[in-house]
This record gives structure tokens, sequence and C-alpha cells, in this order.
């Protein structure tokens, strides 16, 4: 059970990660065009794997591009925050996940 919380905490840190690199090329976009300038946004996307084997995960799977729209930097800080403090419960998730199993190690010592 342990492992599936690592490996759950883990895809939805490399998940999150991955929209994190999406709203910097983002940011980098806006800033590059400038206020009046043109160019449009990506959109990260995600998918559950959920294969008979495993628990499901989250993946990131690609990217796609949002027509009509120009990048707006504001709307990226914000994706920037969020997926930022995703990434951070993860973590956090992840976190617990090895001071339990650390734990049990300790346990089985005794």
């Amino acid at each position: 059970m342990n492992v599936d919380l690592l490996e759950a905490a883990a895809s939805g840190m490399d998940a999150q990660r991955a929209a994190l690199d999406v709203a910097a090329r983002n940011v980098a976009a806006a800033e590059a065009a400038g206020p009046n300038g043109a160019y449009a946004r990506m959109v990260p996307i995600f998918q559950i794997d959920a294969s008979e084997a495993e628990e499901p995960r989250v993946d990131f799977a690609g990217t796609r591009m949002e027509r009509g729209t120009n990048v707006d930097i504001l709307t990226e800080m914000i994706a920037v925050m969020n997926a930022s403090r995703a990434y951070e419960s993860d973590a956090s998730i992840f976190d617990v996940g090895k001071r339990l199993a650390e734990r049990t190690i300790e346990l089985e010592r005794l």
C-alpha cells in the first residue's frame, strides 16, 4: 500500500512539474510578444492511466494550442501558483509515505 502512495504522489508531482513548464513557456511567450503581441496559449493535457495491474495514476499527455486567445501573463501566473501548490501537496503526500515506510522498517527491526 505504501508503494502505491509513493507512486501516486510521484506521478502527481511529475504532472504538475510538466504543467509548470507549460505555464513558464506561456509566461515567456507573453513577455516576448509584448502588450500588443499575439501568441497562442499552450494548455497542458492530463490523462488518467488506469491499467489493470496498477492503481490509476495521472500522466501528462502533452499540450494543445488554445486558438483565438493570446497569452495573458496574469492568467499564466495564476496557473503557475496553482501548479506549484498542487506540486507541494503531492510532495507532502510523498513525504508522509516516506515517513510511513521508515516507521514500518523501524517497527520490523524491534
